[in-house]
């Protein structure tokens, strides 16, 4: 059996560009995608905070350090440049693989620049 767990997310950022007639995908700042460790062309998530907007695409490589957050296509329709986002990957993993395991979460603040990291999204009181 596989269970699909949470692989990464970057939580709450800025949409930067949305690029209706841009070649699809999302464009995220390389630093970012390094960190949570979202390899180009994987198949991402994006839940839109401020419409409640759902949608699948997936990761392009954008200029390290840029801060860029760009949803293109189709998929810009979901998104306006100010928007908040959560952008998350999942992962399969064998039921040998999931003692332990635990996923890569990246908080980023107004300038989709890097404020914590953690590995357990912490309980509400």
């Amino acid at each position: 059996m596989q269970t699909t767990l949470l692989k990464a997310k970057l939580h709450r950022a800025r949409v930067t560009h949305s690029e209706l007639e841009y070649e699809g995908s999302c464009a995220i700042d390389g630093d970012l995608l390094d960190k949570a460790g979202i390899r180009e062309y994987e198949q991402i998530h994006i839940y839109n905070v401020n419409n409640g907007a759902r949608f699948i695409t997936y990761a392009i490589r954008a200029e390290e350090g840029s801060g860029i957050v760009s949803i293109n296509g189709a998929a810009a329709r979901h998104a306006a440049v100010n928007d908040i986002v959560i952008i998350c990957a999942y992962a399969i993993l064998d039921q040998s693989e999931l003692s332990g395991y635990q996923p890569t979460l990246i908080y980023v603040d107004s300038q989709n620049k890097i404020v914590r990291t953690g590995h357990a999204i912490p309980v509400q009181k």
